[in-house]
C-alpha cells in the first residue's frame, strides 16, 4: 500500500513550498505586489513606484509572478504596445499578509536600527580591543 504524502511544510527542505515562500518573501515581489493592490498599472508606472528597481529586476520579477499566476500582464493589440499588469485572485490573496509585514517593519524600524548600532558598535570594540 503506498505511504499517504504528508502535508505540504516549508520546514522540510525537500518541499515544493520552500520556492513559494522563496518567492513570496522576496523583497521585490513583496513591494510589486503592495504596489499593485492599488489597481492594474503599466510596466513605467510600477518601476516608477517601486524606486530603485532596476530594469531587469522588474522584468524577472514580473515574469515569475505571472509564471506562478499571482500577476497577469495584459497586452493591448495597439501601436505603440500598451502592456498592463494586474494582481490575479491569487495574487489578490497575498495583500493582507503582505500588508501586515510592511506595517510591522515600519512600526519596528526604529527598534530593530537601534540594534544593528549596538551590534556594529560591540563589533568596532572587540576589534579595537584586539588591536
Amino acid at each position: 500500500m503506498p505511504k499517504a504524502s504528508s502535508a505540504p511544510s516549508v520546514l522540510d527542505p525537500r518541499c515544493p513550498s520552500r520556492l513559494v515562500l522563496d518567492r513570496i518573501a522576496d523583497k521585490w515581489t513583496a513591494l510589486t505586489i503592495q504596489i499593485l493592490t492599488g489597481g492594474t498599472m503599466r510596466y513605467a508606472a510600477l518601476q516608477r513606484e517601486i524606486g530603485g528597481i532596476s530594469q531587469k529586476m522588474l522584468t524577472q520579477t514580473l515574469r515569475s509572478l505571472e509564471r506562478d499566476g499571482l500577476v497577469q500582464r495584459t497586452v493591448h493589440p495597439v501601436v505603440p504596445p500598451k502592456v498592463e499588469y494586474s494582481l490575479t485572485k491569487l495574487g489578490r490573496t497575498l495583500i493582507e499578509p503582505l500588508q501586515g509585514l510592511c506595517r510591522w517593519s515600519e512600526k519596528h524600524l526604529g527598534e530593530l536600527q537601534a540594534n544593528r548600532a549596538r551590534a556594529k558598535a560591540k563589533d568596532i570594540a572587540a576589534v579595537a580591543g584586539r588591536v
